[in-house]
C-alpha cells in the first residue's frame, strides 16, 4: 500500500504531498523534512529505495523534480519505480513536457490525474488513455 506521494523541488520545497493514511501535520511536517533531505543527499549511483522507520521511501529524479513514494513492506519496489515513471509519462503527455511550474500552477489537474491512478493508497489505473479522458474531457468542456 502506498502512505504517499510527494513531488519536490531540488531545492527541497514540496510542490504536491499527498498521503494515504491519517497523519497529524506536525508529524508530515517533519516526515517530509527527513525524507526529502535523505533523499536530496544521495549521488545518482545509490539506490533510489530508502528504508525509514516502519516504511520504504521509493524515488526518482527527474529533470529538477523529485517524485518520492512511501511504502510498506507488501509493495514491490520497482513496481512503484515504474508507476512512477509511468506518471511522469502521462503528465509530460497532459502537459507537453511537464516542468514545476505545470505543477505549481496546475495542481488541481495533477491531483485529479493522480487519483485516477491511485485510491485508498493502491494503484488502480496504469493506462495512459484511461488516466487522461476524464481530464481532458473536463478541459473540452471547459473551453
Amino acid at each position: 500500500m502506498l502512505k504517499f506521494i510527494l513531488i519536490v523541488n531540488k531545492q527541497g520545497h514540496t510542490r504536491l504531498s499527498q498521503y494515504y493514511e491519517y497523519t497529524k501535520i506536525e508529524d508530515r511536517v517533519s516526515l517530509e523534512a527527513e525524507i526529502i533531505r535523505k533523499c536530496l543527499a544521495r549521488s545518482e549511483n545509490q539506490c533510489s529505495f530508502i528504508e525509514y522507520q516502519n516504511f520504504k521511501a521509493v524515488y526518482r529524479r527527474y529533470a529538477s523534480l523529485y517524485f518520492i513514494i512511501g511504502i510498506d513492506s507488501t509493495e514491490n519496489e520497482l513496481g512503484i519505480m515504474e508507476f512512477i515513471h509511468n506518471f511522469v509519462e502521462i503528465l509530460d503527455r497532459y502537459f507537453d513536457s511537464v516542468c514545476e511550474l505545470d505543477i505549481m500552477f496546475n495542481i488541481d489537474k495533477v491531483h485529479m490525474l493522480l487519483d485516477e491512478m491511485v485510491m485508498n493508497g493502491h494503484i488502480v489505473e496504469t493506462n495512459k488513455n484511461r488516466v487522461l479522458a476524464p481530464v481532458t474531457e473536463l478541459d473540452r468542456l471547459a473551453s
